[in-house]
């Protein structure tokens, strides 16, 4: 039903509307809103430097992007320089369609599954947004490092082990997506 791969030039319009769709979700809740950058990061599909990954749905298309960027993409204004030189993954730019499978967790648990099959010890991402942190943090188990307090805004950083995943299979087939809940995928924070 799901499946994960890396993004083409072809896939910049779908991620660009999914996007806007996750935008206009995010203004009707009072959330903010992401439509202005929505065809720039729709473009960074075509643009080879920059490792932009779909979650596509066997019938819906394009569901879901993240950047999945390495340890020298960190930035050093947020992690140290011995976290920097650790290896790892950095998630930036993930989006979603709205959707009742919560879908954001699959992205996550499938590049803590694929860092773990890569030998990567650790997946990082950041977000301006502390509601966001918050519910990384209670309902996908990352761990806050620290808060970067940016003149633009205030940048939570988080972390997670890299884990295989046995269940990610049956979650990318659909199999117990919508019940899947806080347990073993989502607990992992030891450092």
């Amino acid at each position: 039903m799901f499946r994960m791969r890396e993004a083409i030039a072809a896939d910049a319009a779908a991620i660009a509307d999914m996007i806007r769709e996750r935008s206009r979700w995010l203004s009707e809740r009072g959330l903010g809103e992401c439509e202005a950058a929505a065809d720039e990061f729709g473009a960074q599909a075509a643009n080879p430097d920059i490792p932009v990954w779909v979650l596509e749905h066997r019938e819906r298309g394009v569901v879901g992007c993240t950047t999945i960027m390495r340890e020298d993409a960190l930035p050093p204004w947020g992690f140290t320089d011995e976290e920097r030189a650790e290896p790892s993954l950095f998630l930036t730019t993930s989006f979603t369609r709205p959707n009742p499978y919560r879908l954001g967790r699959l992205l996550a648990w499938w590049a803590l599954d694929h860092a773990a099959v890569d030998g990567i010890r650790w997946v990082r991402r950041g977000t301006a947004q502390e509601q966001l942190s918050r519910y990384y943090q209670r309902e996908q188990g990352w761990q806050l490092l620290r808060v970067a307090d940016l003149p633009e805004a205030k940048v939570h950083l988080l972390q997670r082990r890299a884990e295989r995943l046995p269940e990610l299979p049956g979650l990318m087939s659909g199999r117990g997506l919508r019940e899947a809940a806080p347990g073993r995928l989502l607990t992992d924070t030891a450092g």
